[in-house]
């Protein structure tokens, strides 16, 4: 006859510690710590708080950006359009400039001003897989139907003010230097209609001085048209420096980036000031639109530049999520996944206490004498995810989070309550 075997108490106290291991880590995981965080009062923030049509933007303000605290978001998508749509219908603004390839965005701006094609092309000539979305679409779509109806002096602009592309650029430069009666055939010869990329034979110092003889020969020419056209051939002369930097390994490479970025809003806002326009919207990921953002040492992100630059003319909207479903790069490939975050921030916790889908929190409003103002005053943690995933992102909160003041960074803020993942086409 068999006996039972009695299991020891030593292994029952093993096996409860692992498997209480394994449900704080994955509630570790899930949460980005053992809970969400503490709320602000929530009393205090639904008085205070609005909604995006309540936005009001200061006088003389040249600049108002919006920042996105994840690029893989539907709501976050759809913010452009909203508080686009406040901008162009309270305040006369007639430009909107996104973070996406600048000939690209001259390909959609041809779009919305009736040229050819879908929405859907237009947003996919922009360059990057995450405005592949149908909430750029219908912003694209937006824009086109205004304009279908505006007249000339009113009608609305997109721009790009990245260069990580070269494709719609070179088009661009060729067609309208072209059109101006500048010789393009050295220009030409760079590019491999078969392969649709620089050819091979022209490396970059060659191509730069390419650009350069263009550049000399449009300033030649008594057209406004001129500088417009031009300025492809400065995009595509930061698309070299920026790679040589990215192939060299160099720690400036995001520092040269957010420096040309920079450079090219404000050449946008000069393009508007022209046409009557002292105001333009800028749409970016919070890391490069933040008024106080470094990359370290005299490493300045964008939002940095401009502020010093045009100081309280420069007004910052950021954004944060109490929870979200991502759509992130997976890896280097084209792969995609959805995965969930918290951000641990107390005002998005009271934005999602208080019941509201998305909030509007102007700073300026909360008056100082308020706990309210010392969760808007004190380093918090929030949310910031960019546009690839890593494991590394369910041990390690901070690879998601930014430690930070919200009014050091911004003068006001949109919270999300649960954001919902992009689906890109």
């Amino acid at each position: 006859m068999n006996k039972r075997k009695k299991i020891s108490w030593p292994f029952i106290i093993l096996m409860a510690f692992i498997v209480a291991v394994i449900v704080a880590g994955a509630t570790f995981s899930y949460f980005g710590g053992f809970g969400t965080g503490e709320s602000a009062d929530i009393e205090e923030y639904a008085k205070y708080a609005g909604s995006v049509a309540d936005i009001t933007i200061p006088e003389n303000t040249k600049i108002v950006a919006l920042g996105e605290a994840t690029h893989g978001n539907v709501e976050f998508q759809e913010l452009k359009l909203d508080v686009f749509k406040v901008l162009v219908e309270n305040y006369g603004v007639r430009a909107f400039t996104l973070e996406g390839d600048c000939g690209g965005c001259e390909a959609v701006n041809r779009y919305i001003n009736g040229g050819e094609g879908t929405a859907e092309e237009a947003a996919a000539a922009i360059g990057f897989a995450i405005y592949r979305t149908e909430q750029m679409a219908e912003l694209i779509t937006w824009m086109r139907e205004y304009n279908d109806s505006a007249s000339e002096r009113d009608k609305l602009r997109f721009y790009g003010f990245d260069m990580q592309r070269t494709a719609y650029n070179h088009k661009y430069l060729a067609e309208g230097a072209k059109e101006l009666g500048v010789d393009v055939t050295e220009l030409e010869k760079t590019w491999d209609d078969e392969a649709e990329d620089i050819d091979s034979e022209y490396d970059r110092e060659k191509r730069a001085a390419i650009y350069e003889d263009l550049k000399k020969e449009l300033a030649k020419v008594n057209s406004t048209k001129a500088e417009y056209i031009a300025h492809f051939a400065d995009i595509l002369l930061q698309n070299i420096e920026l790679f040589t930097a990215y192939e060299t390994g160099a720690s400036s490479s995001a520092k040269i980036r957010d420096g040309y970025m920079a450079d090219n809003i404000n050449w946008i806002l000069k393009q508007e000031e022209k046409l009557g326009n002292n105001m333009i919207f800028v749409s970016a990921h919070i890391g490069h639109v933040e008024r106080h953002g470094t990359y370290g040492p005299d490493e300045k992100v964008t939002g940095n530049l401009l502020a010093d630059a045009l100081g309280d003319q420069y007004f910052v909207i950021g954004t944060d999520f109490y929870k979200t479903k991502c759509n992130l790069r997976k890896g280097e490939g084209p792969k995609r996944v959805n995965k969930t975050f918290f951000s641990y921030d107390p005002l998005a916790k009271a934005s999602y206490k208080c019941g509201f889908d998305e909030s509007y929190l102007d700073f300026s409003k909360i008056p100082d004498d308020l706990p309210l103002k010392n969760n808007v005053n004190e380093y918090t943690w929030m949310g910031s995810l960019g546009e690839a995933y890593s494991p590394l992102m369910a041990v390690i909160p901070m690879t998601y989070r930014i430690w930070r003041s919200p009014s050091e960074l911004y003068d006001a803020m949109i919270y999300v309550s649960n954001a919902q993942p992009i689906q890109v086409k």
